[in-house]
């Protein structure tokens, strides 16, 4: 593995902490910098908006650990170096002019809640000195946050100027992409990764089986993301009936 693909996955005890006021700022400023049509910016537009709204309730260690993931994610692209494997694809294409925005943000969802949410549960395992069996209601929670921003995404698609045919691979991408079932999987390798930690490979120890463990984990999420992401542009003036599915 690459210096920099090590130091894009690296996680665990020590894991550094952002509150949800500090993380909001930072998404405001990261999106100041970037052009309209950008496709981080799009999925950054969604999740900023909702992480606005959800940071007038009470504080989550875990809403804040979940967006430092994505937030590193960014810092390693700027830097130039390769974000995680979930990630790569977005940051890829994020100027390909066949992709349409809705894919874009997709591609964002399925990395965050694919890949990062187990991961920031373990973080904030750590952080709190718990298991994740106490954090249940808080990855509810989260998970909510992330439901939030697909449906503000879904909204923004059926306004736009044109949503994709029946035939399209957007449309079944769409349709076939269950976010639930994608969060019941986070929480299952959350606890998965949480037995693992005192397996040889974890940071601060020797071995791979913690390497292996992301390195497995973080490529089926860039597939998924990759798949997002490639899906095939939408046609302009038609609209399929009934909008996209939830």
């Amino acid at each position: 593995m690459a210096q920099s693909e090590q130091y894009a996955d690296l996680a665990g005890p020590g894991t550094a902490t952002l509150d949800v006021p500090a993380v909001i700022g930072r998404l405001r400023a990261f999106r100041s910098g970037w052009p309209p049509h950008d496709g981080v910016a799009v999925f950054h537009d969604a999740y900023l908006t909702v992480s606005e709204k959800a940071g007038r309730r009470t504080p989550e260690t875990l809403d804040a650990l979940l967006a430092g993931r994505y937030l590193a994610a960014v810092d390693t692209a700027a830097a130039g170096l390769r974000p995680a494997a979930c990630w790569r694809p977005l940051f890829r294409y994020r100027r390909h002019p066949g992709v349409r925005p809705a894919q874009f943000a997709l591609a964002g969802i399925n990395a965050h809640v694919g890949n990062d949410l187990a991961l920031a549960v373990v973080d904030a395992c750590h952080a709190l000195g718990c298991a994740p069996p106490d954090l249940e209601d808080a990855f509810e929670r989260a998970g909510d946050l992330l439901a939030m921003v697909r449906e503000r995404v879904l909204e923004e698609l059926e306004a736009g100027p044109g949503l994709p045919e029946v035939t399209d691979p957007l449309t079944h991408l769409l349709e076939s992409w269950s976010l639930e079932r994608a969060r019941e999987a986070a929480w299952s390798a959350a606890g998965v990764l949480w037995e693992l930690r005192g397996a040889p490979g974890w940071p601060g120890s020797s071995g791979s089986g913690w390497t292996r463990a992301r390195g497995w984990w973080g490529a089926v999420c860039s597939r998924r993301a990759a798949d997002a992401a490639r899906s095939a542009p939408i046609r302009q003036g038609t609209r399929r009936r009934g909008g996209p599915g939830r």
